[in-house]
């Protein structure tokens, strides 16, 4: 009986053909199972870095990573008390302000009073002239005090003018301490989940430092590459299917619609790519996928299949 002749470090030619056959059919289906999707990526999310408008102490600061907030809720306060005082201090030299304006006018009142009689006397002596019944002399003198009541009347009006722009500064000062009042109030203006928090209640904090990080994280981004042989069966409003991993071995489909397509090709990015295809170039888009149950996680990889559309007559 002839036995198998083994030589050594080397497998018999009769095993090693049904070993070849068995990788090489392993291997055409794992290039099978890595061609069914038609471009990878991460999801991505819009981030908006929220920075404190003022510099002071944080008298409160509700804001925790993973929370959920709303637009316009107001989520922490900077200590506003020299700012306060600041206001009334400016509310009272408007008030004394406005109290001299009020006695201007009491003096105006008082002058136009002086000039009306004045005006009467004018009259009655105008009477007497045409009857040469007055002396010249008293004609002169009411025309003289007519005029400087006249003058006395411009003088004070130009004294209610400054004391106007003086009102008008005031006013613009009080505005500017409101509008710092108002920006002392930490008030988150987009809705999302809070993904990163720089900040704790007491600390201090100074206008421009970032307080937190926020997204809206009901509908992610899927960013992705497709070849220029590709593209053409890409367009805006496009319905795609979208993979995640379910688990090691199964995949989870989602539903998404294309919201962008890259105008410019560029190379492959080097994270996702073998050195020999990064001289590729390959055009971004984005796929809008909704996230209602919060499974998709900034950064985590996708899949994205173009169904087949039927061709219109």
């Amino acid at each position: 009986m002839n036995r198998p002749h083994f030589l050594p470090g080397r497998l018999p030619v009769n095993l090693l053909l049904p070993a070849f056959l068995l990788f090489a059919g392993w291997l055409a289906g794992c290039r099978n199972d890595e061609a069914v999707s038609d471009a990878y990526g991460n999801f991505e999310a819009t981030e908006t870095l929220i920075s404190s408008e003022a510099t002071g102490r944080l008298l409160a600061f509700d804001v925790e990573e993973g929370q959920r907030l709303e637009a316009g809720a107001v989520v922490g306060l900077v200590d506003t008390t020299q700012l306060a005082l600041q206001r009334a201090q400016l509310r009272a030299s408007r008030e004394a302000v406005r109290t001299k304006r009020q006695g201007v006018r009491a003096q105006i009142a008082v002058i136009e009073a002086q000039k009306k009689v004045a005006l009467t006397e004018k009259a009655r002596l105008e009477k007497l002239l045409r009857s040469e019944a007055a002396p010249r002399k008293q004609w002169d003198d009411i025309l003289g005090q007519i005029d400087v009541l006249d003058r006395q009347i411009q003088s004070v009006r130009t004294q209610t003018a400054t004391i106007e722009a003086e009102l008008a500064a005031l006013d613009a000062q009080i505005d500017q301490v409101e509008d710092r009042l108002a920006r002392s109030r930490i008030v988150n203006p987009v809705a999302g989940t809070v993904l990163v928090t720089f900040a704790e209640p007491h600390e201090m904090t100074a206008a421009g430092k970032p307080l937190y990080k926020i997204a809206d994280l009901d509908a992610m981004d899927l960013r992705a590459y497709v070849s220029g042989a590709q593209l053409p069966h890409l367009r805006l409003g496009r319905r795609v299917t979208v993979l995640i991993d379910e688990n090691r071995t199964e995949n989870r489909a989602l539903e998404g619609e294309v919201t962008w397509i890259a105008s410019e090709a560029e190379f492959t990015p080097k994270l996702i790519q073998t050195k020999e295809e990064r001289v590729n170039l390959v055009y971004a888009f984005k796929v809008r996928v909704p996230n209602p149950d919060g499974v998709l996680k900034i950064g985590m990889p996708g899949e994205v299949r173009f169904a087949a559309e039927s061709s219109t007559p």
